[in-house]
């Protein structure tokens, strides 16, 4: 069945397997994508929504490297939300409400439509392996695929074991089988392994709701989208709800606590911090008398409602009994009960900054075997992966996005830097230079890395290289413009801003903090130029943010460029640390097992202290 070899066969179909078939074969390689259903090709496994705080800014980057999440994404969509939007610029995160059976058909659609990516459904259960180097896979049917690279994207199926109450039974998701041969293989090969938990909340029936006593949550006004390319914007949408637990839900919950895997011992593993269960939200917040949950529709025309906020893992009685007793759920139907997942990861410590294993050549891991939550944070280690298994079986340089070019480069440096021992989600506190990794220029940062590449197409690069042209030109048009007070004091005056006396260049008085770029555009000098150059809303955006974060932009860059020296001191791979006795203990040790490429990495691991950095600076002469 099998005669040729692929460069990439990539294991499992999810959001990072997607990502990975689809980026490898963009840029030339062959790519076989192996999953148990095809059916299920980048399927929504719980909440049927892409983006978020930190998460909205991965989808821009992936995009404007040329991957397909963003595309998909708008074409699914049903709902659009920017967040944090009276916070500052670095804050704000997209998100969209989708059409879970439209998501997965897109990336459906968009996989068929890539002429170098084939499919094969079948349960991988082993991986071929000559010395040290992986040369392809093995199949539950015993049939040898060979391949010059793997990407392994196994989610929750690795041995996954489902909880609902005191019953528990085998499988990766809902309806569907663990995975079962590959961790066992790994471990034999030297590899580490842990067990981590999820969970997803019920889905019910629409039609069995009361939404009169719901708050509604609808989209923006003037709803955006996440490709930089000419996807199409909403011009309709959905509404989400708005209800709340009360402590008398709170009490029938807790009637089942004491036959909840979470509390009984039955589930051993570490859940996801920020996104806890409801038994875990009233168990940890008991000064709490209420929790929100969000009624989210899983699509334009079906029924099934998603319960966001209500993940739970107890019996599925006390599931029922207890939702109904919440605002507007009182005739409440399940479609399905909510249940808790353990499924074996790999601590990703054991990876370089590629995603390839330190263990055998060729070998790569994205998405939650590494112990990452989400969609998008799955969806960047996949085009990672798929990007690097290229560029290494073609001798190419591996490519690596540093902590200052992307949230992508933050993700992947924290988790093969720190590792994770619960499940890793991104936030906008993790990048220490968010003012430089806005959702806004996510295509000016990464698309001409993405076109380098061969991923990005020129039309990506056309449209990028035109946006910045006309955002750096109304920037000097701002700051070679005069104004005339008479034309200025009045709209100073409208946001209690201090008048000005004399005229001077526009840039100075559109730097104020209350002064907008609508307030800009009242001013006749700027709407001619921008009606005369047909600058569109991103521009307008783009040229606002660099006028007035300008300072903070700056002096981030700066701080980037002088950590970036230590990224320039390089440390051999095989450097024996057990020669510097001036090291700590600990640093020796953490040293050891996570061998950092360069200085930078190294100060960067927990256990290493600035001055076990100096150690290692001297010895390398620097």
């Amino acid at each position: 069945m099998f005669e040729k070899e692929y460069d990439v066969i990539v294991v499992g179909g999810g959001h990072a397997g997607a990502e990975a078939a689809a980026d490898a074969a963009n840029m030339g390689s062959t790519a076989l994508l192996v999953t148990m259903n095809l059916q299920n090709i980048g399927q929504m496994s719980c909440n049927p929504a892409m983006g978020g705080i930190a998460k909205g800014q991965i989808v821009r980057e992936i995009d404007a490297l040329g991957g397909y999440s963003g595309i998909v994404t708008d074409k699914s969509a049903i709902q659009f939300k920017m967040l944090n939007k009276s916070k500052g610029p670095a804050m704000w995160s997209p998100r969209t409400q989708n059409d879970r059976m439209r998501f997965a058909e897109e990336w459906r659609l968009a996989l068929e439509g890539t002429p170098k990516v084939d499919f094969y459904q079948e349960m991988v259960s082993g991986l071929l392996v000559k010395g040290n180097r992986i040369v392809g896979v093995r199949t539950s049917l015993g049939i040898d695929i060979k391949s010059r690279a793997v990407v392994l994207t196994n989610g929750t199926f690795l041995n996954g074991l489902i909880h609902i109450g005191e019953k528990q039974f085998g499988g990766g998701r809902a309806g569907e089988r663990a995975a079962t041969g590959i961790t066992e293989q790994l471990v034999d090969f030297g590899f580490d392994t842990g067990r981590m938990k999820t969970g997803t909340p019920p889905r019910v029936d629409g039609r069995s709701l009361d939404y009169d006593k719901m708050i509604p949550q609808p989209g923006d006004a003037s709803p955006e989208k996440f490709s930089y390319l000419n996807t199409s914007v909403l011009k309709e949408q959905r509404d989400c709800y708005m209800t709340h637990t009360s402590e008398h839900v709170h009490d029938l919950l807790r009637e089942g606590f004491e036959r909840s895997p979470m509390f009984n011992g039955r589930i051993k593993s570490i859940g996801p911090r920020y996104c806890p269960s409801i038994e875990d939200k009233i168990h940890r917040f008991s000064d709490k008398s209420s929790h929100q949950i969000f009624v989210e529709p899983e699509g334009w025309n079906t029924v099934e409602v998603y319960v966001n906020g209500f993940s739970t893992s107890l019996p599925e009685e006390v599931q029922y009994k207890a939702l109904k007793s919440v605002n507007g759920f009182e005739n409440v139907k399940f479609f399905r009960p909510g249940y808790a997942i353990e499924y074996d990861y790999f601590p990703p410590t054991q990876l370089r900054h590629t995603l390839e294993t330190k263990l055998v050549d060729n070998l790569y891991f994205a998405g939650q075997i590494n112990g990452t939550t989400g969609y998008e944070e799955a969806a960047s280690q996949g085009l990672m992966a798929g990007i690097n298994a290229h560029l290494k079986i073609n001798g190419a340089e591996p490519f690596v996005l540093k902590r200052d070019e992307a949230y992508i480069g933050v993700l992947i440096d924290d988790l093969i830097t720190k590792g994770t021992e619960e499940p890793y989600r991104m936030f906008t506190s993790r990048a220490e230079y968010r003012t430089l990794l806005r959702q806004d220029n996510a295509d000016l940062r990464l698309t001409p890395k993405g076109y380098a590449l061969g991923l990005a197409s020129a039309e990506r690069m056309k449209l990028m290289e035109e946006k910045q042209r006309k955002s750096d030109d109304f920037i000097r048009f701002f700051k070679k413009t005069s104004f005339d007070p008479k034309e200025i004091n009045p709209i100073l005056e409208d946001v209690d801003s201090t008048k000005v006396r004399q005229s001077d260049k526009l840039f100075k008085v559109f730097s104020r903090p209350k002064v907008s770029m609508g307030h800009m555009l009242q001013l006749e000098s700027v709407s001619t130029f921008v009606a005369e150059n047909e600058l569109g809303r991103e521009v307008l955006e783009q040229a606002e943010i660099q006028v007035k974060y300008s300072g903070y932009i700056e002096k981030e860059k700066n701080n980037a460029d002088k950590l970036s020296r230590l990224e320039n001191v390089r440390i051999p791979e095989d450097f024996d640390y057990s020669k510097l006795k001036s090291l700590s203990f600990e640093a020796r040790e953490k040293l050891k097992a996570i061998r950092p490429i360069n200085i930078s990495q190294a100060s960067r691991i927990s256990g290493v202290s600035p001055s076990d950095v100096s150690v290692l600076l001297v010895f390398l002469g620097r």
